[in-house]
């Protein structure tokens, strides 16, 4: 399939990354936590040959954490060497008018288009094809998350109505994302959920294998 992949990520800042983190972590092992989740969001994108792989971040040009992801661009690691990232801009406008962008932007020059963010470390390379091969015979495809959002969505047309005046960081953006889904006439495929990394309790759910995972968790358990 002629696929590509768009990352979504906000850079990782500290004072601005994983903010819910910060009574836990303090500021700087949120940004810490934000890094770690965007390079394997990347290392896990790149292990799959996508026609194209784009790193979408929030800051304008003007901002310093911009250049965290220039460097992210120019210094790709060896897992990125098969699927080489380009860089774009997020822009203006709410959560959803951003990814609706980016998928129209993308569908213009690709049969299909996943968007992922960077809070979900279940979205490993395996789920990313299996997300990608559902395309092949559905509209649209989602990795839902276990706090009522979703991690990953797919499509082969665009779908304004699944972006458009959508109320975001709830629980029901995933029901109700159902509901327009239907309404729009779409025929969409769910994958297994994922737990995405928002809370200091949602540490638990990281990899047994994850860098400072003894320590993530220790700090969370702190008066």
């Amino acid at each position: 399939m002629n696929a590509a992949l768009i990352i979504f990520a906000k850079a990782p800042v500290a004072g601005q990354a994983k903010t819910r983190m910060i009574p836990a972590l303090a500021p700087q092992g949120a940004a810490r936590l934000a890094q770690q989740l965007l390079l394997h969001a990347v290392q896990q994108a790149a292990q799959v040959p996508w026609d194209a792989l784009e790193l979408c971040v929030s800051p304008n040009t003007t901002h310093p954490a911009f250049a965290l992801a220039q460097d992210l661009v120019r210094k790709p690691t060896a897992a990125t060497a098969q699927s080489p990232l380009t860089l774009s801009l997020q822009g203006d406008g709410d959560l959803g008018q951003r990814m609706h962008r980016a998928l129209v932007r993308g569908l213009s020059q690709h049969a299909a288009v996943l968007l992922m963010g960077t809070d979900a470390p279940g979205l490993k390379a395996t789920v990313l094809q299996e997300a990608a091969q559902a395309l092949l015979s559905h509209d649209a495809v989602f990795v839902p998350a276990h706090d009522g959002g979703y991690a990953l969505v797919g499509l082969r047309q665009p779908v304004p109505e699944l972006f458009v005046d959508m109320v975001w960081s709830t629980a029901s953006v995933m029901a109700d994302t159902r509901v327009r889904a239907h309404q729009a006439g779409v025929r969409w495929c769910e994958l297994a959920p994922v737990h995405d990394m928002d809370e200091p309790v949602d540490l638990q759910h990281l990899p047994q294998d994850w860098p400072n995972r003894s320590d993530l968790l220790k700090a969370t358990l702190q008066p």
